[in-house]
């Protein structure tokens, strides 16, 4: 992208994050409509929803921004998400059955995030909101997942994940599990010792692990 469509991608997604804020639906989609008849819909996400969600959820760390903004712009994003993601996602990416949740933790803005890409990306995606460990791990193989992403924001619950590791193990359950949170961001080791068998340290790793993932799965015949 040529440095002059990057400043102006910059500043329609610094536009549209202000109109999150304001919990402005109109102009959320006013914005949403000049960017559809030029860009395909993972792009959207990528240069307009994603970042201003981002700048959103750092806002909130550094005490900017209110958790009600952060509720009401992710709201907000998944109607929009909705009304642009096909229906059916008849086209899923190998039929690989993903499955996405918040370990012991209350914090859906990173989940919201990385769903919204890996459901443009094409992919079967549950969402199980927030559970403990072992809620998890029943839900896993009850509905025969073949990777599981879990999300974090505190470290006593990314050392958590080890339980759901263990329990997956004695379930029987051959699950790829995929890690990521502020924790891991923080100690790159991390996710190596709660038993993962990868980590995304953002949005668009997560959709490279999920298809690298589903791809090897699919060659194994899984």
């Amino acid at each position: 992208m040529a440095d002059t469509d990057r400043s102006v991608g910059e500043a329609l997604s610094e536009r549209f994050e202000q109109a999150l804020l304001s919990v402005d639906r109109l102009l959320v989609r006013r914005i949403l409509s000049e960017c559809k008849s030029a860009l395909p819909i993972f792009r959207i996400l990528e240069e307009l929803i994603i970042p201003a969600m981002e700048r959103i959820g750092k806002g909130w760390e550094l005490g900017a921004i209110a958790l009600s903004q952060v509720y009401m712009s992710g709201r907000i994003c998944e109607e929009l998400l909705d009304s642009i993601l096909p229906a059916d996602q008849a086209a899923f990416r190998n039929h690989q059955m993903l499955a996405i949740a918040v370990l012991n933790d209350h914090h859906m803005l990173g989940k919201r995030i990385v769903s919204s890409v890996l459901r443009a990306g094409g992919f079967r995606l549950l969402d199980y909101g927030t559970l403990d460990a072992e809620s998890l791990v029943n839900r896993v193989k009850e509905d025969h997942v073949g990777v599981l992403l879990i999300s974090t924001l505190m470290l006593p619950s990314a050392l958590r994940i080890r339980e759901v590791r263990e329990g997956l193990y004695e379930a029987g359950c051959d699950v790829k599990l995929v890690v990521g949170g502020a924790p891991f961001r923080l100690d790159r080791q991390l996710w190596r010792e709660v038993g993962a068998d990868a980590v995304g340290y953002n949005a668009s790793d997560a959709l490279a692990i999920a298809a690298e993932m589903a791809e090897e799965r699919h060659a194994r015949g899984i």
